[in-house]
């Protein structure tokens, strides 16, 4: 992974006054020209490193290289971990890397480093079947900051009927669903996520955000998903799948399906989720090669009916009539 690379190439500069591209390559095993990238790419994070031209140049730290990280000023630490740290698919060895990193800051940087490695959850499964993609809303960096930093603040909020309100939160993390960026809070009435391409303002109160000793962004984040889930897919389908059709389903349907056991026949229980019955129906019955709904009646009623208006229009030879109709 490049950011378990940006990572060592920080660690390398700290432990020699300046490093060579070539000198990155053999270390890290990439070519010259990654290496190259990875140096250029630590610079626009804010990291304080430098080239220097001519014969015996090389990258080095501003201010030479320090054990300590001190060339680093508060802000320069967090853009380094937000450019390298938050991912949730971060790997074991990226993450024993962050927590060394931490160790080397100085002690003032130490605490915000860590609120800004936690501060950022990465969730590439987006909501719905939406393609559009949103540029970085508006007020992303404000709440971000927040976050980090332990403020509440006053948030202008549009909800999805157009109503505008204003509220003050205790800004808890931050999140990338798809391309969707929301904002998880707690509030007078409870935790809440606030979409950040609908807040019209945010304005930092100073008070400090009350956060629960043991709060975790990503096991928040995962509860909160599912329970977005149960609400938009609200009706739950029995059925019995032949062996070879599990794959399919898996395919067709994704988080959405529940495997269970084996039945007497050699089929397999499975439970569907989806929004109404009609709808499923609709997904369900091109399936039925492989899949036997058993409830609810009034799916099974859907896709008798979606079965006959089938065998009604493509089980009789067409006419000259279906194709000019008078």
């Amino acid at each position: 992974m490049r950011s378990d690379r940006l990572v060592a190439i920080l660690l390398l500069l700290q432990r020699r006054e300046q490093v060579t591209a070539a000198e990155v390559s053999r270390e890290l095993d990439v070519s010259e020209r990654t290496a190259r990238r990875d140096l250029d790419a630590l610079a626009m994070a804010g990291v304080p490193v430098y080239s220097v031209q001519g014969r015996g140049g090389g990258w080095r730290l501003v201010g030479g290289a320090r054990t300590d990280l001190s060339g680093l000023t508060a802000s320069e630490a967090r853009a380094l971990f937000l450019a390298v740290g938050p991912a949730s698919d971060a790997t074991p060895a990226m993450k024993a890397a962050l927590r060394k990193l931490v160790h080397a800051l100085p002690k003032p940087f130490q605490v915000q480093a860590e609120a800004a490695a936690a501060s950022l959850v990465v969730d590439s499964q987006r909501w719905g079947a939406s393609r559009i993609e949103h540029r970085p809303p508006r007020f992303l960096d404000e709440l971000q900051d927040a976050v980090i930093s332990g403020v509440q603040v006053s948030l202008g909020y549009v909800d999805s009927k157009g109503v505008e309100t204003r509220r003050t939160v205790h800004p808890l993390g931050i999140v990338a669903k798809g391309p969707v960026w929301y904002l998880v809070s707690n509030t007078e009435t409870g935790r809440r996520i606030f979409r950040i391409d609908r807040v019209s303002s945010a304005d930092p109160t100073g008070d400090p955000v009350h956060r629960p000793g043991d709060f975790d962004l990503a096991e928040s984040w995962n509860e909160i998903a599912k329970e977005v889930d149960r609400k938009r897919t609200p009706l739950e389908v029995q059925a019995v799948c032949t062996p070879d059709g599990i794959g399919i389903l898996r395919m067709a349907l994704g988080d959405r399906l529940d495997v269970g056991g084996s039945t007497t026949d050699g089929r397999i229980e499975v439970v569907i989720r989806g929004p109404n019955e009609y709808i499923l129906a609709g997904e369900l019955s091109g399936l039925v090669e492989w899949v036997e709904v058993t409830g609810p009646p009034g799916v099974r009623d859907h896709l008798a009916s979606i079965g006959n208006a089938l065998v009604e229009r493509y089980g009789r030879p067409r006419t000259s009539g279906d194709l000019h109709p008078s």
